[in-house]
């Protein structure tokens, strides 16, 4: 008797939905397998029957039946977790990238007569796609892809190529063309140069001395704002303290979107053209360009503003500058700057607590300088304080419970909470700004959040490498496909998005990510 009744025991296990390595798709994912035959998210449905899971089956379905994705939802979150013959099965997306470096690498470039290109003495790394020279911030995030994938000397090489541009320039502009070099972009030199593993002192002098050069393009309007409130890049706060704004030094079309200016402030009657032309350029040099962080009116590019605009990531990235400054000044033993930027940092922290942070929303914002107050545009720069370390600890509880709420998408970060169509705008979700969330909640105690965007923006990036082939420059982050709107189409190669991927995927390795649900 206790012989049949083990034989009948076996039995049952061999039935039971525990035993997974003899039950059919349809039996081991029931709700999950039918919700996809049903919706028909592959023509042919012999498609599923066939994927193999990447993880544990009842962790999938314990994320389906939290989820509950539909559509392309549900393609994405099939794609995330199942390796589907034809559908994701191009090869491992950090080695896809490693294979894009060779491609996007540029040997040094010498002066062309007749043409906009900006010579470099040492190789370096486009975005891709239309963009086929150096970029400023976007080579930032390109370095920690680099990093994550032991190009030490690709690095260094890059960082002399701005050294030079600001040796020659007294900046770096936007990017590496004639007509870029009316402005600059987001600074992020300080911070490539913690990426650095160079220590000889003679580069480490030079490196500083450039840095410095850079910081005196920033504030070169500090002499002359203090009768007109704004001057250059430089803005006089209320209370008299400066802080910076975006900028250009001309008010006219620019070359590489001539026709579309033009048809802009032909759309503005009431304003004139040059205003119209330089806040469009200060747009650019903010490298949100374009996006209702700038526009009095969203729906309306036409009433774009950004020179009266005080922005919390440019403010925070010159904060961080003077630190960094200050920190190689005390290396270098020169204790009159080390004195002089510590105290500057510690000023444009204090107006930055005064003017930008806003305690009762639980989130920092910019400043309108023409109507005196916040804009109510939230975005993802809210998070850029805690990357670069000038968030207190309750200022960065609050951005998480602002992010979590209002910017946390099903495919990572979105980048502000407005759909107006502009590039830099909801659905839009773009690299950098993932990166910047990602390491400026996770060094602030917030490291599930840090995870979620990063295993959302992770599936995104592979959900479209796996239906395309390809690393594109901006993902729409509600529905898990390429991004949209803009000036031009959305741009493939790229160099920001391998840097990010990659640097997320050294970090965490997918595997160790695991699927974070759905907002």
């Amino acid at each position: 008797m206790r012989s049949l009744t083990k034989f009948a025991a076996t039995l049952l296990l061999l039935a039971s939905p525990a035993f997974g390595a003899e039950q059919s798709p349809a039996s081991l994912y029931g709700p999950l397998f039918a919700a996809v035959q049903t919706q028909h998210i592959f023509a042919d449905g012999k498609t599923f029957a066939d994927a193999v899971a990447k993880r544990d089956p009842a962790a999938i379905l314990a994320d389906y039946a939290r989820e509950k994705p539909e559509g392309p939802a549900l393609k994405a979150f099939v794609l995330a977790n199942f390796v589907v013959r034809g559908e994701n099965d191009r090869g491992d997306i950090r080695a896809h990238v490693r294979g894009l470096w060779p491609q996007l690498t540029r040997p040094p470039l010498a002066a062309q007569p007749g043409s906009s290109a900006l010579p470099l003495p040492r190789p370096y790394v486009v975005p891709g796609g239309r963009f086929q020279e150096i970029y400023y911030w976007d080579s930032y995030f390109t370095m920690l892809g680099l990093k994550a994938d032991g190009q030490q000397q690709l690095i260094e090489d890059m960082i002399d190529d701005f050294t030079a541009l600001i040796e020659r320039y007294g900046h770096i502009p936007n990017g590496t063309r004639t007509y870029y070099l009316s402005r600059s972009q987001p600074p992020y030199y300080a911070l490539m140069l913690d990426l650095s593993t160079n220590r000889d002192p003679a580069v480490a002098a030079r490196r500083l001395k450039a840095l410095r050069t850079e910081y005196d393009f920033w504030m070169r309007g500090r002499d002359c704002v203090a009768g007109t409130g704004a001057c250059q890049r430089v803005v006089r706060m209320p209370d008299g303290s400066l802080l910076n704004r975006y900028y250009d030094d001309k008010d006219t079309p620019r070359d590489e979107s001539y026709a579309e200016d033009v048809a802009v402030a032909a759309r503005a009657p009431d304003r004139p053209a040059a205003e119209v032309y330089r806040d469009l350029r200060a747009g650019a040099e903010s490298g949100w360009d374009f996006s209702s962080r700038w526009l009095r009116d969203p729906r309306s590019l036409a009433t774009i503003h950004t020179t009266d605009i005080v922005p919390i990531d440019l403010n925070s990235l010159i904060w961080a500058m003077e630190r960094r400054i200050a920190t190689r000044c005390e290396a270098a033993r020169d204790a009159a700057c080390t004195r002089d930027f510590t105290a500057l940092a510690a000023r444009r922290k204090g107006a930055i607590d005064r003017y930008l942070w806003q305690a009762s929303q639980a989130r920092y914002a910019d400043w309108d300088l023409s109507n005196r107050a916040p804009t109510p545009v939230i975005s993802a720069a809210t998070l850029q304080p805690l990357f670069v370390g000038l968030a207190s600890p309750a200022q960065a509880d609050a951005v998480a419970r602002t992010t979590q709420a209002k910017l946390l998408a099903t495919g990572g970060l979105r980048t502000t909470t407005l759909r107006t169509g502009q590039q830099w705008d909801e659905p839009n979700g773009w690299a950098p700004l993932q990166w910047i969330a990602i390491e400026g909640l996770a060094s602030t105690g917030h490291e599930p959040l840090a995870r979620q965007i990063a295993q959302r923006w992770v599936d995104t990036v592979t959900t479209a490498y796996s239906d395309t082939g390809k690393m594109l420059e901006k993902y729409n982050v509600d529905e898990r496909t390429p991004g949209g709107g803009g000036e031009y189409p959305v741009q493939d190669g790229f160099g920001w998005t391998n840097g990010v991927t990659s640097a997320i995927l050294a970090r965490w390795p997918i595997e160790h990510l695991g699927s974070t649900g759905a907002n």
